[in-house]
């Protein structure tokens, strides 16, 4: 199992537009995606302008039709203009899992 892990951080004020837009990426992968296993989000606690997010994907060819969809570029098309830095990428694969 491969996973990415990204750590997102956009400026003051657009946090809701970073939560719909996760979203939106969120919904298009239940329906489009079968090799993506799971896709998290989650927003910080204290900064609200801090999102992570989890994804899971079955193989190296889920990941890449995930990464090359047109969901993911309308994703960073919205979210380039408000981040508030760059975006921490960590690429991996799984060891273990509950």
């Amino acid at each position: 199992m491969l996973s990415i892990t990204a750590v997102i951080k956009v400026k003051s004020g657009y946090d809701r537009v970073m939560a719909d837009a996760l979203c939106e990426v969120a919904a298009h992968v239940r329906g489009n995606e079968p090799g993506t296993q799971g896709f998290f989000i989650a927003q910080d606690t204290i900064n609200p302008c801090v999102f992570t997010t989890y994804e899971r994907f079955s193989d190296q060819n889920a990941m890449d039709t995930h990464n090359n969809s047109a969901v993911v570029a309308r994703f960073f098309e919205i979210a380039k203009p408000i981040l508030a830095s760059e975006v921490t990428l960590v690429t991996a694969n799984e060891v273990s899992a509950k």
